[in-house]
């Protein structure tokens, strides 16, 4: 039975909706506000700004993060999540379009935080946007022309880092229209819109399209060189965790994917679900893991690659024809990984044809490890929505053990 996708609040970019019901997410950013340790985390600097809002005003170093939508139907959301595309989808658009002034006179206010730590001059109109089951979205213009969809959440700046880095990781391969993260982080002490922020271009997001130009761009983002060091020097994970959907991913640097794969995404979700049965299954798959990287050797090494990690067909769309992603949960991993939520993106034969003349298939083993990768996802819809993805998870384990 197909329920229905996780909702579509929010992607880092605003889009005439796709017929597709989705979840989202954000992307990069010049100016960041987070706490010292996430700012550590992604190798920021001090931004000097007056009047900068509360925490750390910070702008995104180096790539170094070292010191210094349309197939099967997901279901009903919990809370839907992410920045980006899905306030152009919300059907619950903010009635009140209106001019800013007196909003942005209060410094505790988001257009207030938009015209201080940003060269966009002021802000001429402040549209509301619906939101999600844990932020509220907005769009916002300004004397300069430039329009931005802004997301404000009454949790930590925790989740927003997460999606900006996420996105200025993909935004790094320059292969897909990514929108660009102006700010993200803690709002100012008080602020009546919410304790964190993300603001971001807003774009206006078509359908899909073309699916034979999409796989082939995936396939060159794939291939493309990685933003940061450690993935640059063979390593996989991510500079921070972050979440697929409301569950934590856990991203810490591992310089064997089969490791990696295992301990930090099959592991942790059947260490969430506190089943006995499917821990003895997963067990026994583990095990058995390492058989279908066989064909990976010096000669034909798993190289990391920059993913989406949650791509389904409500993250998919076009900006201005050309391919687009969004709300991503990216982090540095095998490129067959990408395609372990096929089962809900609808992903054609053009799809896959342009992909594998782009970036060649193992074919040894690439069935076995296709349904690894739908394990874990299957395994994360079973601790966010219950239901019957258990049966799947252990339908898929079975498969894997015969």
């Amino acid at each position: 039975r197909r329920r229905l996708p996780r909702t579509p609040p929010s992607r880092g970019a605003r889009f005439a909706p796709a017929p597709v019901r989705a979840r989202p997410r954000v992307r990069p950013l010049p100016t960041m506000v987070v706490s010292p340790p996430l700012a550590a985390a992604v190798g920021t600097r001090a931004s000097g700004r007056s009047r900068a809002p509360r925490a750390m005003a910070v702008r995104l170093g180096s790539g170094s993060s070292s010191g210094s939508s349309r197939g099967p139907l997901r279901p009903a959301p919990r809370s839907p999540r992410r920045g980006g595309a899905d306030n152009a989808r919300s059907s619950r658009r903010g009635s009140a379009m209106r001019r800013v002034g007196a909003l942005s006179d209060e410094a505790s206010s988001l257009p207030a935080l938009i015209e201080n730590t940003m060269d966009f001059g002021s802000v001429t109109k402040w549209e509301g946007r619906g939101g999600s089951g844990w932020a509220s979205f907005f769009v916002a213009e300004t004397q300069s022309g430039k329009k931005l969809f802004v997301k404000a959440s009454r949790r930590g700046p925790e989740m927003f880092a997460g999606e900006a880095l996420s996105l200025r990781a993909l935004r790094h391969a320059n292969t897909l229209v990514i929108p660009e993260v102006h700010f993200a982080g803690a709002t100012s002490e008080g602020c009546r819109d919410g304790d964190s922020t993300i603001v971001m271009d807003f774009l206006e997001f078509g359908p899909r399209g073309d699916q034979a130009a999409f796989g082939a761009a995936l396939a060159k983002t794939h291939l493309a060189e990685c933003l940061h060091t450690e993935a640059r020097s063979g390593k996989f994970g991510f500079p921070v965790d972050n979440t697929c959907g409301d569950t934590p991913q856990l991203n810490e640097w591992c310089d064997d994917w089969v490791t990696f794969f295992c301990e930090r995404r099959i592991k942790h979700q059947l260490s969430l679900a506190k089943d006995g049965a499917l821990s003895d299954l997963g067990k026994r798959v583990i095990e058995k893991t390492p058989t279908w990287f066989e064909p990976f050797d010096e000669s034909n090494p798993i190289r990391p690659s920059v993913l989406h990690g949650d791509l389904w067909s409500g993250n998919i769309g076009t900006v201005a024809g050309e391919p687009s992603v969004f709300d991503p949960a990216t982090y540095y991993g095998h490129n067959e990984a990408e395609f372990g939520m096929s089962w809900c993106a609808g992903f054609s034969d053009a799809f896959y044809d342009a992909y594998f003349a782009t970036f060649p298939k193992t074919e040894k083993y690439f069935e076995e490890r296709r349904l690894l990768y739908r394990l874990y996802h299957y395994l994360n819809h079973y601790n966010l929505f219950g239901g019957g993805y258990k049966a799947q998870c252990v339908s898929i384990m079975k498969t894997l053990l015969k």
